[in-house]
């Protein structure tokens, strides 16, 4: 039996620079980032979204217990198709994506 406990999966990553996979939102599917801005109770937020639309969002039932939400956080939003003003989230981003984000200047306007 091979004793995997000293493989490795790749070169290690330059000192200073880490390697991050990040979730782009994907212009054909409606998918647009945004920003928390407020929690308003019962799974709905009010997200300021990059295209320049205040919309009330709301957190489905499968990520409901999955991930936790707070005010600032930057997520991917889908406007709803028959009402433009509400948005269903489907995708969080984590600190060290919102940061490789900026960098690449997908959170400015």
């Amino acid at each position: 039996m091979a004793d995997n406990r000293n493989f490795k999966k790749g070169p290690p990553a330059p000192e200073g620079e880490q390697v991050i996979r990040v979730r782009i939102p994907k212009k054909e599917e409606r998918e647009v980032l945004a920003i928390v801005e407020s929690l308003l109770g019962a799974n709905h937020l009010k997200l300021r979204c990059m295209d320049g639309v205040v919309r009330l969002g709301r957190i489905p039932g499968s990520m409901k217990k999955k991930i936790w939400i707070h005010e600032g956080d930057v997520v991917i939003a889908v406007p709803w198709d028959f009402q433009d003003e509400k948005a269903d989230i489907i995708w969080k981003y984590t600190r060290p994506q919102v940061d490789w984000l900026d960098k690449k200047g997908f959170l400015r306007k």
